[in-house]
């Protein structure tokens, strides 16, 4: 009996005596249908994807529904605004009084017979301004000065509290810091607590008068050791002032005070 390899005769052959419902069966048996429905499959998704462009380009364009959008945009301009005028404004200098002018010739190398007009003589231009048409003042105008004017109504006071790391000239304690430092430890109490020790940071502000205000404490480590940082700085004597653009200026500084209990 001949054996056709196109058929599913074959697998009867070859799961003869074997157990037909384990899966291997099943698959080979329905291998040919399987292949068939893939190409089918697959002819039919290449052909959608080949014809797509020509699909889109047979559709109608929809993007001439926008002309009938109004799309213009309306801009809006504010009037100008209208300046108020100015009050209790000087009135304007009288012109000034009308004197002697000559008119001036330029000199030009011309023949004697094209010459139209001579140019002026020095005892004419004397004491004269000289101008393009020759007026006569008049000698007996009253001269006016324009009044000189008083500055800036106001002088706005630089009251910014600067830096001592971008000062020109920094705030000192008189006799330096070194004594600023040795004041505060000899004034400075510190509370009788054992094992007590850590820093206080504080800051304040030179004035221009050389007081310090704006005391404030950052940081403590309790029992009061911060507030007897400001009782010992509100008795501070005056420093010297910090400078800026040759003018006296608030100055930020910053002090630490390191807390050391005796065992």
């Amino acid at each position: 009996m001949k054996l056709d390899i196109f058929t599913n005769q074959w697998l009867d052959i070859v799961f003869e005596g074997k157990n037909k419902a384990y899966g291997a069966y099943e698959l080979r048996k329905s291998n040919t249908k399987t292949t068939v429905r893939a190409l089918i499959i697959g002819a039919v998704l290449f052909s959608v994807l080949v014809a797509a462009p020509l699909i889109m380009s047979l559709l109608p364009d929809s993007s001439g529904d926008d002309d009938s959008l109004d799309t213009k945009i309306v801009t809006m301009k504010l009037p100008p605004k209208k300046e108020e005028p100015k009050k209790d404004l000087p009135p304007p200098p009288p012109p000034p009084p009308k004197v002697d002018q000559v008119k001036f010739v330029k000199p030009v190398v011309a023949k004697a017979e094209e010459v139209t007009e001579e140019p002026p003589k020095i005892t004419e231009i004397k004491d004269k301004k000289l101008g393009n048409e020759t007026i006569k003042g008049d000698p007996d105008a009253e001269l006016t000065v324009e009044p000189v004017g008083n500055g800036p109504a106001e002088v706005v006071e630089d009251n910014t509290v600067y830096n001592t790391a971008g000062i020109e000239v920094k705030p000192d304690f008189p006799g330096g810091m070194d004594k600023f430092y040795k004041f505060v430890g000899n004034n400075y109490q510190t509370p009788e607590e054992d094992g007590l020790k850590g820093k206080v940071y504080v800051t304040f502000v030179v004035e221009k008068d050389g007081s310090l205000t704006d005391i404030k404490v950052l940081r403590d480590i309790g029992y009061g050791t911060g507030k007897e940082a400001i009782r010992v700085l509100n008795k501070c004597p005056r420093w010297t002032p910090g400078e800026q653009n040759g003018k006296k200026v608030r100055v930020l500084y910053s002090l630490p005070i390191t807390i050391q209990s005796a065992e």
